[in-house]
């Protein structure tokens, strides 16, 4: 990988690290309601992949840990901020909230609140691309939970038959909530689980933003050429508990440690380092401006921005698109 573009993801990886411990502040302080999934020691999953990715073209759908991939393909970070406030200018209105971030206009087909859904959704999208015959892919991320829904099976099932262009990554944090996985599914390996529906798949480290990217371009080459679904999963670990409500007692803090260690942002930063293309300076001034752009633009917009006015509480309701409402013909 290019030293600009190692310097490029170190960039994105650290702001997408300050901006969700800003979210958390925000948190509470009150300013961001309802439930707020966050993604610090992920980083390197959805920066690299999506490095990877075709931006414009290739469609993204996630669970509800999405901020970070949104961000990543092209949201603006102030709407999507603007959206954890519940504002008018969020990237759906102020009306989703942190689970429901969307942005059409980029692809970003959204994160969705429940465990297993995107399965079924990134499959149909996949299929329509094959109908119209296009070049483009859809990427399909979840957590390692999810793929005890049935809806992994009956949509992996469906995805090689049909032979669809879509790639599921699987971001292994090792718990469904304050479940570890070896308590609660068979196959602790996740990407063995899609053997048996002949689908290529690979385990990669994903707290190294080069393999993850190495990884992904593969997976990504097989997809497009036509060759069907891949299934990439990546070991990684969230630092934060499940959501804010979450209080993490039930790790072992000699486990957190261990993890500390593999900072996907820190290890990046120190192979830079040791690579003569960077010293702690730069990168504390990167930091810096980095907290400064959060703090004077993107918490700066949401604060200032206007709160979804009454008037509009029916607009994009389903309701006012039906013929019956309008007083057409259905």
């Amino acid at each position: 990988m290019k030293i600009e573009r190692k310097k490029r993801l170190l960039r994105e990886m650290l702001f997408a690290r300050r901006f969700e411990e800003r979210c958390y502040e925000a948190y509470v302080e009150r300013n961001i309601g309802g439930f707020l999934h966050l993604y610090p020691g992920e980083e390197a999953c959805a920066h690299g992949v999506l490095e990877a990715a075709d931006f414009g073209k290739d469609y993204v759908i996630t669970s509800y840990r999405d901020h970070i991939h949104a961000i990543k393909w092209g949201a603006d970070p102030r709407e999507v901020m603007a959206e954890l406030y519940a504002k008018e200018t969020g990237v759906s209105k102020g009306r989703g909230g942190s689970m429901h971030i969307f942005d059409v206009k980029n692809r970003f087909m959204g994160g969705y609140a429940l465990v297993g859904a995107p399965f079924p959704l990134a499959a149909g999208i996949a299929k329509a691309i094959q109908m119209q015959g296009g070049e483009e892919i859809c990427i399909c991320f979840l957590g390692d939970a999810a793929n005890n829904q049935g809806t992994f099976h009956e949509s992996l099932n469906m995805a090689k038959l049909w032979n669809l262009p879509v790639l599921y990554v699987c971001e292994n944090n090792h718990y469904g909530i304050g479940t570890r996985i070896d308590r609660s599914t068979a196959v602790v390996d996740q990407y063995k689980r899609v053997s048996g529906y002949g689908i290529p798949s690979r385990q990669e480290d994903g707290q190294d933003v080069e393999l993850v990217y190495k990884a992904a371009t593969r997976a990504i080459r097989h997809v497009r050429s036509g060759k069907g679904p891949y299934f990439l999963e990546l070991m990684t670990y969230r630092y934060r508990g499940h959501s804010m409500s979450d209080s993490n007692a039930y790790r072992a803090r000699a486990e957190e440690r261990m993890w500390s260690k593999r900072d996907p942002v820190i290890m990046l930063r120190d192979r830079l380092i040791e690579e003569g293309k960077m010293t702690r300076e730069d990168f504390k001034n990167m930091d810096t401006e980095i907290l400064d752009q959060i703090e004077n633009e993107v918490i700066a917009f949401a604060e200032e921005s206007p709160e979804p006015h009454v008037s509009g509480v029916e607009r994009y309701v389903l309701a006012e698109n039906d013929p019956w409402v309008r007083g057409g013909v259905p």
